[in-house]
């Protein structure tokens, strides 16, 4: 399994990391799930295991405070990766989750009532791509020397159109994310019913 290299990590982003941010109701452990099962549906699994069975766990760190009154802070980080298709590349995505002030409170909706969350939660999701082949070239004792041409040549045009694909499944993402939300979003296609019901309720919004 391809480990992450600094020397040969492109960050897609560069240092910004794409951000999506919301403050109301909502149910975390229904949105924790369901990115979850978006990401295996998609391909990518646990960057700390690799492929295989059961390597779908994702979170690298948990930390929680508790003030008074049961009022929550939380601290998540998920690692994943995959493979590019038929490409010596790896796609990687770093999320770094941050909710504030989550309590619990009572929401009634068709005519039911539903214990959910109440506070502040913000994704943070940074993307990479890393090519693998510069270390394969680095490690040749004989292709070492036509690295810079090898690269240019052979890899230049794909690692490219990568980084587009990279990008474009990194907004669909980000979308899929803003769509449980009920956030505001520009689509420059027609949007589908969600897979995934939402479980927000932003108070702006009326049924």
């Amino acid at each position: 399994m391809p480990k992450k290299n600094v020397k040969h990590l492109f960050p897609l982003f560069g240092f910004a990391a794409m951000r999506v941010k919301y403050k109301d109701l909502f149910d975390i452990k229904d949105f924790y799930e369901s990115l979850h099962e978006w990401l295996q549906e998609h391909d990518w699994y646990d960057a700390e295991e690799g492929s295989g069975v059961g390597n779908d766990r994702f979170e690298t760190y948990y930390g929680e405070r508790i003030a008074q009154g049961g009022v929550k802070e939380l601290w998540i980080q998920w690692r994943v990766m995959k493979p590019a298709n038929r490409a010596p590349l790896t796609y990687y995505l770093d999320f770094d989750w941050h909710c504030i002030g989550l309590t619990k409170a009572d929401v009634v909706k068709e005519g039911r009532k539903m214990n959910v969350d109440k506070g502040e939660i913000e994704l943070n999701i940074r993307a990479y791509l890393q090519e693998n082949y510069k270390s394969d070239l680095e490690n040749s004792p004989f292709l070492k020397q036509f690295k810079d041409i090898v690269s240019k040549r052979l890899y230049q045009d794909q690692v490219e159109r990568r980084k587009k694909e990279l990008y474009q499944e990194t907004y669909e993402l980000q979308n899929w994310i803003k769509q449980f939300f009920k956030l505001k979003r520009y689509l420059p296609y027609e949007e589908t019913k969600n897979f995934y019901p939402s479980k927000a309720w932003p108070s702006h919004l009326k049924d």
